[in-house]
Parts: C-alpha cells; structure tokens; sequence
C-alpha cells in the first residue's frame, strides 16, 4: 500500500473526527444546559417552611387560660384512649399506669402499691398541681426523662386541659379551675402616656 492510501486514510479518520467535534459544539449551543436554582428534588405535597419564625400569636397560652373554659365531657371522652392502662374510679385497682382518683394536686409518684419509675421519684416532693399535669400531659418525657410511660402526649392544649378538668371530677374534694389569666394591655395604651406628655410639653409657652 503506497502512501497515497494511507493519506486517504488518515484524512478520513482525521474528517470522522471534526465531524463528531462540530456536532458536539452544534449541540451545545442548540440545547444549552441550565443548572436549577436549588439543587434537589421537589416532594409534592410538602411545602417550603418559613423563612423567619412564625408569630408570636401561635404560641401556647399558660394552662390556667384553656383549663377556664376547659369541656369536661370532651375530657371524659379523651380519657378512654389512657383507659387501656388507668382508671379514675374511687378504690379502683392500679393496672399498668397508677390509680388516677384524686390525682389533682395530690402528692407525685405517691399512689400506694404502684412501682414508679425513678424519673418520677426523683420529683416526689412535688404536687401534681395544674402546671405539673400540663406539663406531663404535653410531655412525659420532657417532664420526667426515663420514666416508665410510652404515651407521648396530647399535642392539643385544649384537649389537654379537658382531660384535666376531668380527672379534676374524679376526686372526693374537686379543686375550682383557675381562673384565665388577664389578657395583656394593648401597645397603644402603654404608649398614651408618653404621647400625653409630649403634647403637653409643646402646649407649654415659651420662655
């Protein structure tokens, strides 16, 4: 084979070649590729949560403001789900969570012939007064960490001071609900002052 033919051959490997390189560019140009703004996939059904925090607004009252106008009935109807492991009844036998008779302001992890937990030893000293039963029915964990109970808690605050409204009725000597507590002065009203004297100050004749 002489080198004419091998020049015909180089030259057709050499055109294959750009060939390819020209569609390559070509492509390029005709369908650009556009990075996306945030990486990822987007979920459907899920949406993005606010950049800054929510208003002061949505943040839970104190208990005495729900426990003020708390729905007894509802309560009894929300403590059949902790019935599988207590009942309320005056004498009644302790199961796999104590005897809640009387449980309103009574003495923490006192019921007699119950096996409490440690985490709630260690607050005996303490009552179950209505911030202590709020805060353990939002969260027996964040109340008493290690103790015994699987329950989670009762995310609703009304249903929450319903329950205890009702376990308030399960007693000998029922305590009265708190009263809600006041609600706080609008800022226009604590501003009146500062804008009386203001006026006040330039009604005043110059000297």
């Amino acid at each position: 084979m002489d080198s004419f033919e091998w020049n015909k051959i180089f030259g057709g490997v050499l055109a294959g070649l750009l060939a390819v390189l020209g569609v390559s560019i070509i492509s390029d140009l005709m369908f650009a590729r556009h990075l996306p703004e945030k990486p990822g996939y987007v979920v459907a059904g899920v949406e993005e949560g606010p950049a800054e925090a929510g208003p002061a607004a949505d943040a839970e009252k104190p208990a005495a403001f729900y426990l003020a106008s708390a729905d007894v009935a509802k309560g009894e109807a929300q403590f059949k789900k902790c019935a599988a492991c207590h009942n309320a009844a005056a004498g009644g036998a302790n199961g796999t969570g104590p005897n809640l008779h009387g449980i309103v302001g009574a003495s923490i992890a006192a019921k007699a012939g119950f096996g409490y937990s440690d985490a709630l030893k260690g607050k005996a000293g303490e009552k179950w007064d209505w911030d202590n039963l709020w805060a353990w029915l939002k969260s027996p964990k964040a109340f008493a960490a290690g103790n015994k109970m699987s329950f989670a808690g009762i995310s609703k605050p009304e249903d929450r001071a319903a329950v205890i409204a009702w376990l308030n009725t399960q007693s000998a000597s029922p305590l009265p609900l708190p009263a809600a507590p006041a609600e706080e002065a609008p800022a226009a009203e604590e501003a009146a002052p500062a804008e009386a004297e203001a006026a006040a100050a330039e009604a005043a004749p110059a000297e």
